[in-house]
């Protein structure tokens, strides 16, 4: 079995509240793991290209206010 089925089966096996818990400590950390995903690519310039066409589409009149 692997560590991920391993993981599925205590995930399986919560009560409500512990799974409540777990969700929500899931998605803080999901969320810290994409913000650092993010902060790295944005380093690493993988972004700039779609940055760049924002700024022209916003400069070409292409964007209005939300």
């Amino acid at each position: 079995m692997t560590e991920v089925e391993q993981l599925e089966r205590q995930v399986e096996s919560l009560s409500h509240q512990q799974l409540a818990a777990f969700r929500a400590w899931f998605a803080e950390f999901d969320a810290h793991v994409w913000d650092q995903q993010i902060e790295a690519d944005v380093k690493a310039g993988k972004l700039d290209g779609l940055i760049a066409e924002a700024r022209a589409d916003y400069k070409a009149g292409k964007a209005r206010e939300l």
